[in-house]
């Protein structure tokens, strides 16, 4: 067994967790993903299911969405709901971003605008909020679906 393998089990141990077999790939999967980058960052559990298939693991669906939840509970992934028939998840990494999501593919984009999040902090102080958190997420049509209208 590697060190990172290692270190897999250790995190999972960390939060109450035992090292499953299906725990470690899961959670070997979004590490990898979260280092590649780029929209991959944010998967559903029907894409976890199909890549770990497509890597030789029999791991089932309900098992992949049992260990999504354990994961969401534990803060090592967080979920979000861009659009209404699925959820994506991520790797929980302690940073703040908001999203832009495609209606017409999916793609999901992360961002920080330093003039966006000072705008949210001068709305909150006027109407005599103290910002704790938010969550920003943008709709459009990336550039690769072209500048069509999805509904129509």
């Amino acid at each position: 067994m590697d060190v990172t393998e290692n270190n897999k089990q250790a995190e999972l141990k960390s939060v109450g967790l035992k090292a499953t077999t299906p725990r470690l790939r899961i959670l070997e999967l979004f590490q990898k993903c979260a280092e590649e980058g780029g929209e991959r960052r944010h998967l559903s559990a029907e894409d976890v299911f199909k890549e770990l298939s497509s890597q030789g693991y029999d791991i089932g669906l309900a098992t992949v969405y049992r260990v999504l939840t354990q994961f969401e509970q534990a803060n090592i992934l967080v979920r979000h709901h861009f659009d209404s028939d699925r959820a994506l998840y991520e790797l929980e990494e302690g940073t703040h971003h908001d999203h832009l999501v495609c209606l017409g593919c999916g793609k999901v984009v992360e961002f920080v605008d330093p003039d966006i999040e000072r705008a949210q902090l001068a709305v909150a102080k006027r109407y005599g909020y103290q910002l704790v958190d938010h969550s920003l997420v943008l709709y459009g049509i990336c550039e690769d679906c072209g500048h069509t209208d999805p509904k129509g």
